[in-house]
């Protein structure tokens, strides 16, 4: 009779237990969504492309299964949506001495040749006989389960909290506006602030000191590595999280802290704590850009055109070298559209200004340029008037920091004061 009883309760117990794949009531009530259904890889593809390529990924009994054929340079799998703030679930098991990984905010295009060199990852892998299976290789601390890869590590062991290879193992990521969580199995594995002085330090001393983009970027897709070894992932879940509204001071009005400097023109802080751009000796173009990535903001700011003022604030815009590509709020001499939009590759001006508005500006004087960003959508205005409203598929699909510009020719000075942005979110 007591064996019967206990049957009768497991199998009470299975059958009350959600199936695979699937999410409870208080789930859907909750926020949460599916990122596999069990039966086919709709919503993913392959990363940088706009489909399903190769051989690594397949379905297996429930499972979004890695096959093994992929390596360091193939074998990934992205979701078709972006996601900026939120908490991610997943079940997983791994082959014997096996390595994967899930990656976020993964950015994608021709300068990116694989996912982790945008996107952190929350390192998948068989600690326990990875060194057997992989010709004596030893892992590093940040090589191992469940660490921001290559970046913060547990302080304490995690082994007793990890199950084998082959074994079934629940991780969880939660990113929140910036905090960020990782957790195996309930246990919490590191925890830390992303854009900070410290992840900077250790963003621009280890492994990522030449990949320039890595963990910039606020939003991107979720990507799943074959690394050559047999993984599987079922109960593939999100919650987004709201966007906080904040507000920053990009310039501290003492030193560049928080910037980077391109080309070898001149900037600097002057006696009264104003930003300074001005042309060097080699009369080239210079942009000066923030560390961090700004996709969608409301960013006011003054400059002051001395000499030759031609200039402008870039948005959502990436920096090789001094080669920008991005899209360009002009800030030039009355006459020359400043608040336009102007695109630096492709397509050139996107939209001028009225010819009755060119005496907004002050020349020779303090001006206040707004700069809203939501989406598609970008508008500006000069002296609290506005200037230009546009809606373009191709700046909603950009992504990157605010930078200023020096333009080239030489004999071009402006000051620049009070640069604040608040931040906004159109994916809500």
């Amino acid at each position: 009779m007591k064996k019967a009883l206990i049957l009768l309760s497991a199998l009470a117990l299975a059958c009350s237990a959600p199936k695979d794949n699937t999410l409870t009531q208080a789930e859907k009530a909750d926020g949460w969504q599916l990122l596999f259904d069990g039966e086919s890889l709709s919503g993913w593809r392959s990363f940088n492309a706009p489909a399903l390529q190769g051989e690594s990924w397949i379905v297996e009994n429930g499972t979004i299964a890695a096959t093994g054929k992929g390596d360091d340079a193939h074998g990934y799998i992205v979701t078709d949506r972006v996601f900026e703030n939120f908490h991610l679930k997943w079940d997983w098991k791994i082959s014997k001495g096996g390595n994967s990984g899930m990656i976020y905010h993964v950015q994608e295009g021709p300068a990116f040749q694989v996912p982790y060199v945008t996107g952190p990852e929350y390192q998948i892998i068989d600690d326990e006989n990875f060194t057997e299976m992989n010709d004596g290789y030893v892992l590093e601390p940040w090589q191992k389960c469940a660490v921001d890869y290559a970046m913060y590590v547990p302080d304490f062991d995690t082994a007793p909290y990890i199950k084998p290879a082959g074994e079934w193992n629940t991780s969880e990521i939660i990113f929140d506006n910036g905090h960020v969580t990782y957790l195996i199995n309930g246990k919490v594995t590191v925890e830390f602030d992303a854009w900070t002085a410290d992840w900077f330090a250790r963003k621009n001393s280890g492994k990522w000191t030449n990949a320039p983009e890595y963990g910039l970027s606020r939003r991107g897709v979720m990507c799943l590595q074959d690394h050559g070894y047999p993984a599987w992932f079922k109960n593939v879940k999100v919650k987004e999280l709201p966007v906080k509204p904040v507000e920053e001071t990009l310039f501290n009005g003492k030193d560049l802290t928080g910037w980077v400097n391109y080309g070898t023109e001149l900037w600097y802080v002057d006696g009264e704590g104003n930003l300074v751009c001005e042309s060097g000796p080699d009369k080239a173009y210079g942009y000066l850009a923030t560390e961090k990535y700004y996709n969608d903001f409301d960013l006011s700011l003054e400059f002051k055109q001395e000499a030759n003022g031609n200039s402008g604030v870039f948005i959502r815009s990436t920096v090789d070298g001094t080669k920008v590509s991005g899209w360009q709020v002009e800030v030039a001499p009355k006459g020359n559209d400043t608040g336009g939009i102007y695109e630096s590759y492709g397509r050139g001006w996107l939209v001028q200004i009225p010819d009755e508005k060119e005496n907004i500006l002050k020349e020779g004087e303090w001006n206040t340029l707004r700069i809203r960003c939501e989406g598609d959508r970008v508008q500006t205005w000069l002296n609290g008037e506005p200037m230009v409203d546009i809606s373009d598929e191709k700046i909603g699909g950009g992504n990157g920091r605010i930078a200023l510009q020096i333009h080239d020719g030489g004999g071009i000075k402006v000051r620049w004061r009070n640069l604040k942005v608040k931040s906004l979110s159109a994916l809500q």
